[in-house]
């Protein structure tokens, strides 16, 4: 049953009192006045909640006036957290609220709700491919799995509770009446109930000592002691950290336990009391559904009795507590504080939400497929105006470490890989390039880092590394103006292990460029320089570049993802877009040797321009991208 917990009561400190007769009128005064301030600081220090809870697999469930939250640790050691919220009590139809009947309400909504609980615990908690059983249910019969389980688990519950302490109790009554008095019901009605009684809390006090010595069990009683060590804390006013709820009691007075020891105790009275009332004696099955029947009102009076017990410390009560609390120390465990770290997440969750109720519900994080995955970040990116649909599916592929071609597939992604996918998301829909959200990119057969200290290599770059790639050998010098990432002068060096240089204005973009190299493995020397004004080098066999090629007046037109992230000083090529083919042209003789060559990448239209740049230059040739554009100049000296 679901524990709701009230916060003990606390004792008046005795106050000061006077400690000899000549004791003056002022300190007795100041005396009163002191115990009234240890007084009220005392009771301050404790807190009243109603909130209470329930052991999960791996996590806890807490409940509290409006809402409700389970906090479950993955196996990825990652606490996922689902809220909603709930009707409060007094809001509920009068009826549902009258004593007794709010106990079997109570006790119908525990076994229920914590079934339902338990069940979406197991989601999280160890869920990764579904079997072919799995699917073949959830394909065929177009349900969910985990809700048939659901519905199975508490049907069998059901029937074993019924066994266990309904019919087995009477069997073996009946086996009892039939060797004392040769018939199955030689008892009265109250001795018949009470030797039932003794056999139903024997076999439930053995049931829970047996099931207590599996693991798995045991560490279920080991999140049921971080439950109440964690209201226990709130209760007695400190910090809510793992460390102080370890000191607290695991030992609660208003634990599922404790209630169904009452149900217990109760049901003899109830059950002798109606079988003596009836006019006709109940044998076999009847009787069954008659306790069955019963098994409402005798929740509804072992409710009212938790709840009674709990608002008083009275030590001529605790003989009725006594069996509760004993039985608790089994129950319960010495919980780690990774599991008390857990339940007080849940606690803290349904704390904010029943003082705010602004706050959002929330959703457990679980395995998807693959294809419903990459048509949840479709839709997210449409909804935020980005319809990219090739920017969803490398987010999904590269997050999820499968093959593009999967991300349409049945495969599933695990719930720590769906987290990356939608702080990727997230990232993206602020407008900012889909290689700065992935951190990282790929250049012919090289893998870069990308951040917004430098442009990220496009693949037409790629065929100007190529082109110049092909040109140079181990004995080639070659200069990478405006290196950027230093994507291209990394392929060269990897591709021909040239000698290469590599240059550009930007202390960032060069520390970029040289992470990269390192991390590739490429032997490159960097240089900053604004163009050719601090090159001491010179006598180059290549000069390959990519300089910036916008337009000044068009930088504004460009998209939100390259004027706002991407930086400018790698952009702006000046009023033309040709400033820095310019200085190239007129330089370029200085640090190539003649024969060398110069390759050169250049925008959509600008090819025949920069060629009349260098008309002084023997031989020009322009070479196209993979849509027929012309892409690459190429100048021999």
């Amino acid at each position: 049953m679901e524990e709701e917990k009230l916060t003990p009561v606390t004792e008046e400190p005795v106050s000061s009192s006077d400690r000899s007769d000549d004791k003056s009128a002022g300190e007795k005064k100041e005396a009163s006045v002191k115990g009234k301030k240890h007084k009220k600081a005392k009771s301050e220090k404790k807190r009243m909640t109603s909130i209470g809870g329930q052991a999960l697999i791996e996590g806890v469930m807490m409940r509290g006036r409006t809402s409700m939250a389970m906090a479950v640790r993955d196996e990825d050691g990652i606490i996922r957290v689902e809220s909603k919220r709930i009707k409060p009590p007094e809001k509920r139809n009068i009826f549902l609220r009258l004593p007794i009947v709010r106990g079997c309400v109570s006790f119908i909504d525990s076994m229920i709700g914590g079934s339902k609980c338990l069940m979406r615990s197991a989601e999280v908690f160890g869920e990764g491919e579904p079997t072919r059983f799995e699917k073949w249910v959830s394909e065929k019969l177009k349900v969910n799995v985990m809700s048939v389980i659901s519905v199975l688990s508490l049907i069998l519950g059901l029937a074993l509770a019924v066994f266990l302490f309904i019919w087995a109790p009477q069997f073996i009554r009946e086996l009892i009446s039939k060797a004392a008095f040769g018939v199955k019901n030689g008892f009265t009605p109250l001795a018949k109930n009470f030797i039932e009684g003794g056999f139903k809390i024997l076999i439930f006090v053995s049931y829970i000592l047996l099931t207590s010595l599996m693991p798995d069990v045991k560490r279920t009683f080991m999140y049921h002691g971080a439950e109440h060590k964690t209201i226990a804390c709130y209760e007695n006013g400190l910090e809510m950290t793992p460390q102080n709820a370890k000191k607290c009691s695991r030992i609660h007075d208003r634990c599922g336990t404790t209630f169904m020891v009452f149900v217990m105790v109760i049901s003899i009275l109830v059950f002798a009391l109606v079988e003596s009332i009836l006019p006709v004696k109940l044998t076999g099955i009847l009787r069954i559904l008659l306790k069955i029947a019963c098994l409402p009102i005798v929740a509804g009076l072992s409710y009212e009795l938790l709840k009674g017990l709990a608002k008083t410390k009275s030590k001529w009560v605790l003989p009725l507590k006594l069996p509760g609390m004993l039985l608790q120390c089994v129950t319960t465990r010495e919980p780690d504080e990774k599991m008390l770290e857990v339940a007080i997440t849940a606690f803290n969750e349904v704390l904010k939400m029943d003082e705010d109720e602004t706050i959002e519900e929330k959703k457990f994080v679980t395995s998807k497929k693959a294809k419903e995955v990459t048509e949840a970040v479709i839709e997210a990116l449409k909804e935020g105006g980005i319809d990219e649909t090739s920017d969803a599916e490398w987010i999904v592929a590269l997050s999820a470490d499968i093959a593009r071609s999967e991300v349409y597939s049945d495969k599933y992604i695990s719930p720590k890989k769906i987290d990356e996918i939608g702080n990727l998301v997230e990232k993206r829909l602020t407008g900012m390039p889909l290689w700065y959200c992935i951190g990282n990119t790929d250049f012919l057969e090289f893998n870069l880092k990308t951040d917004e200290r430098a442009l990220i290599p496009r693949p037409e770059t790629e065929i100007l590394a190529e082109e110049a790639a092909k040109l140079a050998n181990k004995d080639s010098k070659v200069l990478d103006l405006c290196t950027g990432s230093g994507a291209i002068a990394i392929a060269i060096k990897k591709r021909t292990d040239a000698n290469v240089f590599a240059s550009d204005v930007s202390e960032d973009a060069l520390a970029l460029a040289k992470e990269n190299a390192e991390v590739n493995g490429a032997d490159v020397t960097f240089v900053r320089s604004d163009m050719f004004r601090s090159l001491t080098e010179s006598d180059f066999d290549i000069l390959v570049s990519n300089p910036p090629y916008i337009k000044t007046e068009d930088i504004g037109t460009l998209q939100k993802e390259v004027k706002d992230f991407e930086p400018i000083l790698a952009l702006d090529g000046g009023r033309d877009g040709l400033d820095f083919y310019r200085q190239i042209s007129i330089y370029a003789r200085n640090f190539v040797k003649p024969g060398g060559y110069i390759l050169m990448e250049c925008g959509m239209g600008q090819a025949e321009d920069i060629i009349k740049l260098f008309a002084a230059y023997s031989e020009k040739s322009i070479i196209k991208d993979l849509e027929n554009t012309d892409r690459i100049v190429k100048i021999k000296v």
